[in-house]
């Protein structure tokens, strides 16, 4: 193929998949009766009151002033997220190491038991965790919250890090104990920084998808313990829905995601090419 031929190719394929972002990106700066005209127009008088209106807390509609609480909710996205990813490495690394360094009764019904979790339907424990959690005392709190999004990201984190675990010669580690090491010493020194690349893409995968649940805290927290994509649903008001916040809301909510995505891009692709090829 003609490399002008694939230039254009690329940035025709470019241009349809990034044309939403940017589409959502424009109506941002725009009040409901710019969005709504019809033919719509990339021409418009940009504003900043939608991000004013999300900053401040404040919105006013038709109804009157609508109090909003969009940054405790990206404040809320963030601890969430954070705090399960942590929770999740500190459990699912050396959970990964086991399942890829030592082959005992039951261990690939138990890891693949642990996956099952991440495909299951989060309806189908929904019902029975909102009763555990009324029991406990651990509803509308971060701790449940955090217990429950290791459903999301503990079972994706077991599963990739084990992949690299396995793609690392046992042979290193070996000769790193033959010196007199400790096992927690060779795992620690050895294991863990041949295999940081793939920690750090199964952390970034993690994150994403515990920052885009929707559905648990939706019906185990209450509002200043819900996410943005929950504390979106504000927005959908009385008197119409507030397009141009909501987009404007889509615009902050992915910020931190991009920002980390492209700080730890080197590691991502990285990681996952890991073990793509082997001799």
């Amino acid at each position: 193929m003609h490399p002008a031929i694939r230039v254009v190719l690329l940035t025709l394929i470019g241009l349809f998949f990034l044309f939403p972002i940017v589409w959502v990106f424009l109506m941002s700066f725009q009040t409901n009766e710019t969005i709504l005209r019809i033919p719509p127009s990339l021409v418009f008088e940009p504003t900043l009151q939608n991000y004013t209106a999300l900053i401040s807390g404040r919105l006013e509609t038709g109804a009157g002033v609508l109090e909003l609480a969009f940054m405790q909710n990206l404040w809320n996205s963030f601890v969430l997220s954070f705090c399960s990813v942590a929770l999740s490495l500190l459990l699912g690394v050396p959970a990964a190491y086991a399942f890829a360094r030592f082959k005992f009764f039951g261990s690939e019904d138990i890891a693949f038991t642990l996956l099952s979790f991440r495909f299951a339907p989060a309806l189908l424990v929904l019902l029975p965790l909102n009763l555990y959690f009324q029991d406990i005392g651990l509803n509308d709190t971060y701790i449940g919250l955090i217990w429950v999004y290791q459903l999301i990201t503990l079972p994706l984190i077991l599963w990739i890090v084990r992949g690299y675990f396995e793609d690392i010669s046992p042979d290193i580690e070996n000769a790193y104990r033959v010196d007199g090491h400790s096992w927690f010493s060779t795992f620690m020194k050895i294991s863990i920084p041949l295999a940081l690349p793939g920690i750090a893409a199964a952390a970034l995968l993690s994150f994403i998808f515990a920052w885009n649940n929707f559905v648990f805290a939706l019906i185990l927290a209450s509002a200043d313990k819900q996410p943005v994509t929950v504390g979106a649903l504000a927005f959908v008001t009385a008197s119409g829905i507030q397009y141009g916040q909501i987009a404007a809301a889509v615009v902050l909510s992915i910020l931190p995601t991009l920002a980390l995505a492209l700080y730890a891009q080197r590691y991502l692709v990285e990681g996952l090419s890991l073990g793509a090829v082997k001799g």
